[in-house]
Protein backbone atom coordinates (compact mmCIF):
# COMPACT_ATOMS: atom_id res chain seq x y z
CA UNK A 1 0.00 0.00 0.00
CA UNK A 2 1.76 2.68 -1.39
CA UNK A 3 2.34 6.19 1.06
CA UNK A 4 2.18 9.86 -0.87
CA UNK A 5 3.73 12.19 1.51
CA UNK A 6 3.20 15.50 0.96
CA UNK A 7 4.93 18.36 2.85
CA UNK A 8 3.86 22.52 1.92
CA UNK A 9 7.40 24.06 1.83
CA UNK A 10 7.23 28.19 2.44
CA UNK A 11 10.84 29.39 3.46
CA UNK A 12 11.16 26.61 5.56
CA UNK A 13 14.98 26.19 3.94
CA UNK A 14 15.94 25.64 8.12
CA UNK A 15 13.91 22.52 8.67
CA UNK A 16 13.69 20.70 5.51
CA UNK A 17 16.97 19.54 6.06
CA UNK A 18 16.41 17.79 9.05
CA UNK A 19 12.29 16.85 8.02
CA UNK A 20 13.56 14.83 4.89
CA UNK A 21 16.88 13.66 6.60
CA UNK A 22 13.59 11.76 9.06
CA UNK A 23 11.84 10.37 5.82
CA UNK A 24 14.92 9.11 4.41
CA UNK A 25 15.25 6.88 7.89
CA UNK A 26 11.55 5.62 7.48
CA UNK A 27 11.20 1.82 7.56
CA UNK A 28 8.08 1.57 5.60
CA UNK A 29 9.19 0.41 2.32
CA UNK A 30 6.82 1.74 -0.50
CA UNK A 31 6.30 5.62 -0.03
CA UNK A 32 7.02 8.67 -2.39
CA UNK A 33 7.59 12.72 -0.90
CA UNK A 34 6.11 15.12 -2.59
CA UNK A 35 7.42 19.34 -1.34
CA UNK A 36 5.34 21.55 -3.24
CA UNK A 37 7.49 24.92 -2.93
CA UNK A 38 4.85 27.71 -2.21
CA UNK A 39 7.58 30.68 -3.73
CA UNK A 40 10.29 30.36 -1.40
CA UNK A 41 13.16 33.06 -1.85
CA UNK A 42 15.31 31.57 1.13
CA UNK A 43 16.96 29.02 -1.47
CA UNK A 44 14.57 26.14 -0.58
CA UNK A 45 14.44 25.29 -3.83
CA UNK A 46 17.92 24.97 -4.93
CA UNK A 47 18.59 23.26 -1.31
CA UNK A 48 15.79 20.52 -2.88
CA UNK A 49 17.78 20.37 -6.38
CA UNK A 50 21.26 19.88 -4.57
CA UNK A 51 20.58 17.09 -2.09
CA UNK A 52 17.32 15.47 -2.59
CA UNK A 53 16.30 15.14 -6.55
CA UNK A 54 16.51 11.55 -6.30
CA UNK A 55 14.68 11.26 -3.35
CA UNK A 56 11.81 14.26 -3.35
CA UNK A 57 9.27 14.85 -5.99
CA UNK A 58 9.47 18.80 -5.94
CA UNK A 59 6.51 21.01 -7.24
CA UNK A 60 7.51 24.52 -7.68
CA UNK A 61 4.82 27.42 -7.68
CA UNK A 62 5.28 30.95 -8.47
CA UNK A 63 4.02 32.36 -5.48
CA UNK A 64 2.62 31.66 -1.92
CA UNK A 65 -0.31 29.65 -2.75
CA UNK A 66 -1.16 28.63 1.28
CA UNK A 67 -1.06 25.29 2.70
CA UNK A 68 -4.36 24.12 1.46
CA UNK A 69 -3.95 25.04 -1.98
CA UNK A 70 -0.33 23.83 -1.84
CA UNK A 71 -1.25 20.32 -0.71
CA UNK A 72 -3.89 19.80 -2.94
CA UNK A 73 -1.81 20.44 -6.23
CA UNK A 74 0.65 17.56 -3.99
CA UNK A 75 -2.28 14.94 -3.59
CA UNK A 76 -3.46 15.75 -7.79
CA UNK A 77 0.16 14.57 -8.32
CA UNK A 78 0.70 11.58 -5.89
CA UNK A 79 0.32 8.02 -6.74
CA UNK A 80 -0.47 6.52 -3.42
CA UNK A 81 -3.56 4.77 -1.95
CA UNK A 82 -2.86 7.04 0.65
CA UNK A 83 -1.74 10.90 1.84
CA UNK A 84 0.42 11.65 4.53
CA UNK A 85 0.72 15.13 5.14
CA UNK A 86 3.52 16.44 7.02
CA UNK A 87 4.81 19.82 7.87
CA UNK A 88 8.28 20.85 6.77
CA UNK A 89 9.48 21.93 10.40
CA UNK A 90 9.14 18.35 11.79
CA UNK A 91 11.15 15.21 12.62
CA UNK A 92 9.13 11.65 12.18
CA UNK A 93 10.51 9.17 13.76
CA UNK A 94 12.11 6.60 11.68
CA UNK A 95 8.76 4.19 12.08
CA UNK A 96 6.57 6.94 11.64
CA UNK A 97 5.05 5.96 8.59
CA UNK A 98 5.05 2.24 9.39
CA UNK A 99 2.64 2.42 12.15
CA UNK A 100 0.36 5.27 11.17
CA UNK A 101 -0.74 2.84 8.41
CA UNK A 102 -1.72 0.04 10.88
CA UNK A 103 -5.12 2.65 11.66
CA UNK A 104 -6.58 1.93 8.52
CA UNK A 105 -6.99 -1.51 8.69
CA UNK A 106 -8.49 -0.76 12.99
CA UNK A 107 -12.00 -0.40 12.12
CA UNK A 108 -14.09 -0.16 9.11
CA UNK A 109 -14.41 3.58 7.65
CA UNK A 110 -11.24 4.87 8.91
CA UNK A 111 -10.37 7.13 6.32
CA UNK A 112 -7.98 9.02 8.44
CA UNK A 113 -5.07 9.04 11.30
CA UNK A 114 -3.33 11.16 13.81
CA UNK A 115 -0.02 10.91 15.21
CA UNK A 116 1.54 11.03 18.26
CA UNK A 117 2.83 15.35 17.88
CA UNK A 118 5.63 15.95 20.77
CA UNK A 119 7.10 19.51 20.66
CA UNK A 120 10.65 19.31 18.95
CA UNK A 121 12.53 21.30 21.31
CA UNK A 122 10.67 19.62 24.68
CA UNK A 123 10.48 15.78 23.78
CA UNK A 124 8.65 15.02 26.28
CA UNK A 125 5.83 17.45 26.17
CA UNK A 126 2.52 17.30 23.87
CA UNK A 127 1.89 19.15 21.17
CA UNK A 128 -1.46 17.07 20.20
CA UNK A 129 -2.87 13.71 20.00
CA UNK A 130 -5.91 14.50 17.47
CA UNK A 131 -8.09 17.42 18.19
CA UNK A 132 -10.57 18.81 20.37
CA UNK A 133 -13.85 21.26 19.00
CA UNK A 134 -14.92 23.94 20.90
CA UNK A 135 -19.01 24.64 19.65
CA UNK A 136 -18.21 27.70 17.92
CA UNK A 137 -15.77 26.49 15.38
CA UNK A 138 -12.51 26.71 16.96
CA UNK A 139 -10.37 23.63 17.92
CA UNK A 140 -7.47 23.08 19.64
CA UNK A 141 -4.81 19.88 19.91
CA UNK A 142 -5.88 17.13 22.55
CA UNK A 143 -3.22 16.88 25.44
CA UNK A 144 -1.25 20.04 24.43
CA UNK A 145 1.39 21.18 26.86
CA UNK A 146 0.77 18.11 29.15
CA UNK A 147 3.62 16.13 29.42
CA UNK A 148 3.84 12.66 27.83
CA UNK A 149 3.82 10.20 30.99
CA UNK A 150 1.53 7.10 28.71
CA UNK A 151 -1.69 8.82 29.02
CA UNK A 152 -2.12 8.58 25.41
CA UNK A 153 -0.61 5.39 25.14
CA UNK A 154 -4.01 3.71 23.81
CA UNK A 155 -5.36 3.17 20.21
CA UNK A 156 -8.68 5.25 20.07
CA UNK A 157 -10.76 7.13 17.70
CA UNK A 158 -10.47 10.93 17.59
CA UNK A 159 -12.73 13.33 16.37
CA UNK A 160 -9.92 14.36 13.38
CA UNK A 161 -6.42 14.69 13.04
CA UNK A 162 -3.64 17.78 12.94
CA UNK A 163 -2.43 17.91 9.46
CA UNK A 164 0.96 18.72 10.32
CA UNK A 165 1.14 15.04 10.57
CA UNK A 166 -2.02 12.95 9.40
CA UNK A 167 -2.75 9.63 6.91
CA UNK A 168 -6.06 10.45 5.09
CA UNK A 169 -7.05 7.40 3.08
CA UNK A 170 -7.54 8.63 -0.48
CA UNK A 171 -10.75 7.27 -1.17
CA UNK A 172 -12.08 9.14 1.49
CA UNK A 173 -10.95 12.13 -0.31
CA UNK A 174 -12.34 11.62 -3.53
CA UNK A 175 -15.57 11.33 -2.11
CA UNK A 176 -15.68 14.45 0.29
CA UNK A 177 -12.66 16.18 -1.40
CA UNK A 178 -9.61 17.87 -0.62
CA UNK A 179 -8.46 20.90 2.07
CA UNK A 180 -10.87 23.98 1.34
CA UNK A 181 -8.49 26.42 -0.33
CA UNK A 182 -10.30 29.34 0.56
CA UNK A 183 -9.49 28.95 4.41
CA UNK A 184 -5.56 28.81 3.05
CA UNK A 185 -3.97 27.52 6.04
CA UNK A 186 -5.38 27.14 10.30
CA UNK A 187 -8.50 25.67 10.96
CA UNK A 188 -8.53 23.32 7.47
CA UNK A 189 -7.45 20.13 8.88
CA UNK A 190 -10.35 20.59 11.40
CA UNK A 191 -12.75 22.12 8.31
CA UNK A 192 -11.45 18.51 6.01
CA UNK A 193 -11.86 16.08 9.14
CA UNK A 194 -15.20 17.57 10.52
CA UNK A 195 -16.13 17.32 7.19
CA UNK A 196 -15.05 13.66 6.30
CA UNK A 197 -16.92 12.66 9.96
CA UNK A 198 -20.33 14.11 8.27
CA UNK A 199 -19.72 11.46 5.43
CA UNK A 200 -19.64 8.67 7.66
CA UNK A 201 -15.68 8.55 8.06
CA UNK A 202 -13.62 7.90 11.04
CA UNK A 203 -10.39 8.97 12.53
CA UNK A 204 -8.16 6.26 14.67
CA UNK A 205 -5.29 8.08 16.89
CA UNK A 206 -1.99 5.79 16.55
CA UNK A 207 0.26 6.29 19.61
CA UNK A 208 3.18 4.87 17.98
CA UNK A 209 3.06 7.21 15.13
CA UNK A 210 5.44 9.56 16.39
CA UNK A 211 6.67 13.12 15.51
CA UNK A 212 8.38 16.30 16.47
CA UNK A 213 7.25 19.25 15.92
CA UNK A 214 8.73 23.12 16.04
CA UNK A 215 5.43 24.10 16.00
CA UNK A 216 4.26 27.54 13.80
CA UNK A 217 7.86 27.64 12.71
CA UNK A 218 6.84 29.19 9.29
CA UNK A 219 4.40 31.72 10.70
CA UNK A 220 5.46 32.44 14.39
CA UNK A 221 2.60 31.47 16.62
CA UNK A 222 1.66 34.98 17.30
CA UNK A 223 1.45 36.39 14.31
CA UNK A 224 -1.59 38.70 13.88
CA UNK A 225 -2.11 37.02 9.91
CA UNK A 226 -2.21 33.40 12.06
CA UNK A 227 -4.74 35.03 14.83
CA UNK A 228 -6.52 36.15 11.82
CA UNK A 229 -7.17 33.24 9.74
CA UNK A 230 -7.93 31.44 12.60
CA UNK A 231 -10.65 33.29 13.55
CA UNK A 232 -12.04 33.70 10.14
CA UNK A 233 -11.85 30.40 9.24
CA UNK A 234 -13.94 29.05 12.74
CA UNK A 235 -16.39 31.26 11.16
CA UNK A 236 -16.34 29.70 8.09
CA UNK A 237 -16.04 26.38 9.71
CA UNK A 238 -19.30 26.59 11.62
CA UNK A 239 -21.24 28.25 8.66
CA UNK A 240 -20.48 24.79 6.53
CA UNK A 241 -20.63 22.25 8.71
CA UNK A 242 -22.54 23.17 11.96
CA UNK A 243 -26.32 22.72 12.57
CA UNK A 244 -28.66 25.33 12.55
CA UNK A 245 -29.34 25.14 16.28
CA UNK A 246 -25.70 24.97 17.04
CA UNK A 247 -24.91 27.76 14.68
CA UNK A 248 -27.46 29.90 15.71
CA UNK A 249 -25.79 29.73 19.37
CA UNK A 250 -22.57 30.25 18.12
CA UNK A 251 -22.25 33.87 19.75
CA UNK A 252 -23.23 32.23 22.96
CA UNK A 253 -20.33 29.90 23.19
CA UNK A 254 -18.28 32.78 21.33
CA UNK A 255 -18.74 35.42 23.99
CA UNK A 256 -18.15 32.94 26.82
CA UNK A 257 -14.48 32.41 24.86
CA UNK A 258 -14.32 36.41 24.29
CA UNK A 259 -14.71 36.62 28.40
CA UNK A 260 -11.36 33.87 29.15
CA UNK A 261 -9.40 35.78 26.13
CA UNK A 262 -10.04 38.78 27.55
CA UNK A 263 -9.03 37.44 30.90
CA UNK A 264 -5.86 35.68 29.39
CA UNK A 265 -4.75 39.20 27.58
CA UNK A 266 -5.45 41.17 31.14
CA UNK A 267 -2.92 38.81 33.13
CA UNK A 268 -0.52 37.76 30.34
CA UNK A 269 -1.14 34.14 30.46
CA UNK A 270 -2.80 32.19 26.89
CA UNK A 271 -2.45 32.95 23.60
CA UNK A 272 -3.83 36.76 23.77
CA UNK A 273 -1.92 37.12 26.83
CA UNK A 274 1.38 36.38 24.78
CA UNK A 275 -0.17 38.16 21.56
CA UNK A 276 -0.56 41.35 23.68
CA UNK A 277 3.04 41.33 24.78
CA UNK A 278 4.61 41.37 21.56
CA UNK A 279 1.96 43.68 19.78
CA UNK A 280 -0.69 45.57 21.69
CA UNK A 281 -4.50 45.03 22.71
CA UNK A 282 -5.33 47.55 20.14
CA UNK A 283 -4.11 45.04 17.16
CA UNK A 284 -6.18 41.98 18.52
CA UNK A 285 -9.16 44.17 17.79
CA UNK A 286 -8.23 45.23 14.91
CA UNK A 287 -7.21 41.88 13.42
CA UNK A 288 -10.71 40.72 15.13
CA UNK A 289 -12.02 42.86 13.07
CA UNK A 290 -10.61 42.28 9.76
CA UNK A 291 -11.38 38.41 10.27
CA UNK A 292 -14.96 39.21 10.82
CA UNK A 293 -15.23 41.32 7.78
CA UNK A 294 -13.77 38.77 5.69
CA UNK A 295 -16.05 36.17 6.89
CA UNK A 296 -18.86 38.46 5.80
CA UNK A 297 -17.38 38.76 2.40
CA UNK A 298 -16.98 35.19 1.72
CA UNK A 299 -20.24 34.60 3.16
CA UNK A 300 -21.92 33.86 -0.27
CA UNK A 301 -19.58 31.71 -1.37
CA UNK A 302 -19.50 29.47 2.07
CA UNK A 303 -23.00 29.60 2.09
CA UNK A 304 -22.98 27.99 -1.31
CA UNK A 305 -20.25 25.26 0.10
CA UNK A 306 -23.07 24.61 2.93
CA UNK A 307 -25.86 23.62 0.89
CA UNK A 308 -23.42 21.18 -1.34
CA UNK A 309 -21.97 19.59 2.25
CA UNK A 310 -25.29 19.46 3.57
CA UNK A 311 -27.27 17.87 0.94
CA UNK A 312 -24.68 14.92 0.91
CA UNK A 313 -24.18 14.46 4.46
CA UNK A 314 -24.60 10.75 5.63
CA UNK A 315 -25.38 11.59 9.39
CA UNK A 316 -27.95 13.02 11.53
CA UNK A 317 -27.75 16.12 13.77
CA UNK A 318 -27.87 14.37 16.69
CA UNK A 319 -24.71 12.47 16.10
CA UNK A 320 -23.31 15.99 15.47
CA UNK A 321 -24.23 16.52 19.17
CA UNK A 322 -22.45 13.27 20.20
CA UNK A 323 -19.23 14.33 18.72
CA UNK A 324 -19.08 17.65 20.18
CA UNK A 325 -20.39 16.38 23.98
CA UNK A 326 -17.36 13.73 23.16
CA UNK A 327 -14.59 15.73 22.13
CA UNK A 328 -15.61 19.09 23.68
CA UNK A 329 -12.84 21.89 24.77
CA UNK A 330 -13.93 24.09 27.67
CA UNK A 331 -13.50 27.72 26.84
CA UNK A 332 -11.39 28.57 29.91
CA UNK A 333 -8.93 25.70 28.51
CA UNK A 334 -8.78 26.84 25.32
CA UNK A 335 -8.11 30.60 26.01
CA UNK A 336 -5.59 30.14 28.62
CA UNK A 337 -3.61 26.62 28.05
CA UNK A 338 -0.38 28.02 25.86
Amino acid sequence: MKISVIIPNWNGLVYLGTCLESLKKQTYPDFEVIVVDNGSTDGSVSFIKARYSSFVRLIELPENTGFDRATNIGIAQASGEFIATLNNDTEADPRWLQELIKGMDHQEQVGMCASKILFFHQRHIIDKVGHLFYPDGQNRGRGCMEEDRGQYNEIEEVFFPDACAALYRKEMLEEVGLFDEDFFAYGDDAELGFRARLFGWKCIYIPTAIVYHIHSGSSGPYAPDKIFLVERNRLWLALKLLPWPLLLLNPYYTAIRYFWHIYSGLFGVGSVGRFVEQYSTYQVIKTLIKAYISTVQGLRNILRKRWEVQKKKKVLDREIYQWIRKYRIKARELALRD
